[in-house]
């Protein structure tokens, strides 16, 4: 647990959120309120110390002990099912010992009513009860619905009520096929209570309501309502790394990449200076992860290869062997998938040499999903360098390593197996088509692009660079300019073909593949539009774009990219 540094030492730049508790120390009342933004923040450890600390200053403040209670259980990115055991036994009985005693302590009318309707999210001691505590998602929304109701002009209240509603069905709010809200979702009401925050200006400067306004309405069908909201959280607190990387959940959606990169470089500063005091041994380490992976992720559609291998470079040095054999939580099933990203951009941009070159983990047991994902870049790497040999071994070798990655294994939102069937069949499809089976290597492709789009929601996307790009550019080469011109636009989100989360507006590879597909097909008018906006896009490019991947050889040089 990190101590929090001393009251008469500078601390973090939280912003200016406040929320008077009723206590007679001043002292308290300031560390009540870094916990409660630190919660906001999804800093949950250090939002605890801070509790702790407002406890050690005034211990009948009843509602520090419900502060402890509630950043201590389950969260929008970390359900009762990613507990393990010992953390689940460990949590839930400190949940429940703290708002036992909160009953017990001063506080307000609304501060004792905040520790009743926690306690239903807290229904049996039982851990291994998962019935009932999954129960208790239900139960703590209804009561926090009902708390709102009676307290409408409460902003935490609000933002409470709703992050207790999108909790019911987390990362599963919206049907992203349809538009609608997802089965059992209740994210219409928390976008209620949420909206109802925003018509006033203290919401407006909420980090709760902000942080929470963002993950309703990224899976929805229109993310780009957000960007108000994204756009005033933006620097509001300053040194919570994760608020200042949310607005680029809506960034990258709405082909906003270099807003995406510049969010997440400040995150990662803000990481850097909590790292400095806190050290890198506890869960915030996740979030740390978190926001390298979207300067990655961001930057390769943008074209800039230098950000994006720097950025996958700093994260893959975070994940030592040290952090990740940590026991509890788990670490190498939260972030090992982390490690290879570096993979992935060197695919992106080309340079086959390089990825060729690249060592295997001396422990391929501790970092299975580096060994299968490095095995998979370099079979495609031979593949695109003709070397059909070496790529035939390289894809025994990523199958042999596939089968060791356990389901514990995650990459966020999707596990690593899952993300891993799309790499098996991309790197079929790369082999059979410089093999010269094209009928084959579209099936596998098509496959891929299936998987890829399959995948359950997450921001960054499971599978690194969209299946599409290498499947449009081999249609191209081999003259189906049709067929790759509807693979383009649905990339684009030019047509109604791909749910949201599966379009990438304005991303410089895919515009580079329409423009050739709208010229070669004589339709001009068409073309000067999706050419201007290459233009525009290729400007903040650091590598020549030639085509949308680089396994299309007809127009890229191997060794163009060194």
């Amino acid at each position: 647990m990190a101590v929090p540094l001393g009251d008469t030492e500078p601390y973090y730049n939280l912003g200016d959120h406040h929320r008077p508790v009723d206590t007679p120390s001043p002292q308290a009342q300031v560390w009540f309120d870094r916990g409660l933004v630190w919660a906001y923040a999804f800093n949950h450890e250090e939002a605890i110390a801070c509790f702790e600390r407002a406890l050690a200053l005034d211990a009948d403040l009843a509602i520090a002990r419900w502060g402890i209670a509630y950043a201590i259980g389950p969260n929008y990115n970390k359900g009762w099912e990613a507990f393990d055991p010992g953390d689940l036994t460990a949590s839930l009985a400190r949940a429940r010992m703290e708002l036992e005693l909160a009953t017990t302590c001063r506080g307000s009318l609304v501060e004792h009513a905040l520790i009743a309707a926690l306690a239903t999210r807290f229904p049996t001691d039982d851990p291994s009860d998962a019935e009932t505590l999954a129960a208790g998602h239900a139960a703590y929304a209804e009561a926090m619905a009902e708390l709102a109701r009676v307290y409408p002009d409460d902003l935490d209240v609000l933002a409470l009520a709703a992050d207790a509603l999108v909790n019911v069905t987390a990362w599963a709010l919206w049907d992203t096929a349809t538009g609608e809200p997802a089965p059992g979702s209740r994210v219409v009401e928390a976008m209620a209570l949420l909206d109802a925050a925003l018509r006033t200006e203290a919401g407006r400067a909420h980090p709760g309501v902000l942080h929470l306004y963002i993950h309703a309405m990224e899976m929805s069908a229109h993310p780009e309502n957000a960007l108000p909201a994204a756009d005033l959280l933006r620097g509001l607190v300053p040194d919570a790394g994760h608020l200042q990387h949310m607005p680029s959940h809506i960034d990258v959606l709405c082909g906003n990449y270099r807003d995406s990169v510049l969010a997440n470089q400040s995150a990662v500063a803000a990481d850097r200076r909590f790292v400095a005091h806190a050290g890198p041994l506890n869960f915030y380490s996740l979030y740390r992860a978190h926001d390298l992976h979207f300067i990655v992720y961001s930057a390769m559609f943008a074209g800039q290869s230098q950000i994006a291998l720097a950025a996958a470079d700093e994260l893959s040095g975070q994940l030592t062997p040290e952090l990740l054999s940590l026991p509890s939580p788990p670490m190498a099933d939260w972030l090992e998938a982390f490690v290879p990203l570096r993979v992935h951009v060197l695919i992106r941009f080309g340079r086959w040499d390089e990825l060729i070159a690249e060592a295997l983990p001396a422990d391929t047991e501790l970092y299975c999903t580096t060994t299968a994902t490095l095995h998979y870049g370099r079979g495609v790497a031979h593949a695109a360098k003709g070397q059909l040999a070496q790529a035939a071994a390289e894809r025994e070798a990523f199958a042999a390593a596939y089968a060791r990655v356990p389901e514990s294994r995650y990459l966020f939102n999707n596990t690593s197996r899952d993300v891993l069937a799309v790499a098996a069949a991309m790197l079929d499809g790369e082999i059979a088509y410089r093999e010269g089976d094209f009928e084959a290597a579209f099936d596998h492709l098509r496959r891929a692009v299936t998987l890829d789009d399959e995948l359950p929601y997450d921001e960054p996307w499971g599978w690194m660079q969209p299946t599409r790009h290498a499947y449009g550019a081999l249609l191209l080469e081999q003259g189906k300019v049709a067929d790759a011109a509807a693979v383009y636009a649905a990339d684009l989100g030019l047509d109604p073909t791909l749910s949201r989360p599966c379009q990438h507006p304005g991303n410089v590879w895919s515009l580079h593949g329409y423009h050739e597909c709208l010229q070669r097909l004589g339709r001009t008018d068409e073309a000067v539009i999706i050419g201007r906006q290459l233009e525009l896009a290729k400007a903040r490019a650091d590598v020549p774009i030639l085509a949308s991947c680089a396994c299309r050889l007809e127009v890229i040089s191997t060794d163009c990219c060194h």
